[in-house]
């Protein structure tokens, strides 16, 4: 347990930690109540695709996390031995960084978006209009 709370606290020491005063929000995308939703219904059936470890949030973490943004928009990081306030850091850092927007926080996940203004847009599935109906033939 010494060990583990050893490492936490050199992360949080090696990651450039912003102060508390910082407003993040007004950097970073701001998403309303209904995109965080459907972005959260999103995000529930994807696995996480980076993993920060004890080498905490390095120049070639932020570079993956900037080419899985760009292809996926949507992605799944997993923080491993760090305390709440820390995975909170360093997902603002993030994306603040990389001009993302949080969604979700559970555990040790967190969820991250970025649109891409040059993904192709999905258009809805157009439906075939319903074939007509023949009229019942009643025995007479």
């Amino acid at each position: 347990m010494r060990a583990r709370a050893q490492r936490a606290v050199n992360l949080k020491r090696s990651m450039a930690y912003n102060p508390p005063f910082v407003n993040f929000g007004s950097l970073m995308k701001n998403l309303t109540p209904a995109e965080l939703s459907a972005l959260r219904a999103r995000a529930h059936s994807l696995r996480p695709v980076v993993a920060i470890g004890n080498s905490g949030l390095t120049a070639a973490v932020l570079a993956e996390i900037d080419r899985s943004l760009k292809a996926h928009e949507l992605i799944k990081v997993r923080v491993q031995g760090v305390d709440r306030a820390a995975r909170e850091a360093l997902s603002a850092r993030i994306c603040l960084e990389l001009g993302a927007a949080p969604v979700q926080h559970i555990g040790s996940i967190l969820v991250i978006f970025r649109e891409n203004p040059q993904a192709e847009i999905e258009q809805p599935a157009v439906k075939k209009p319903a074939r007509p109906r023949r009229p019942r033939r009643t025995q007479m």
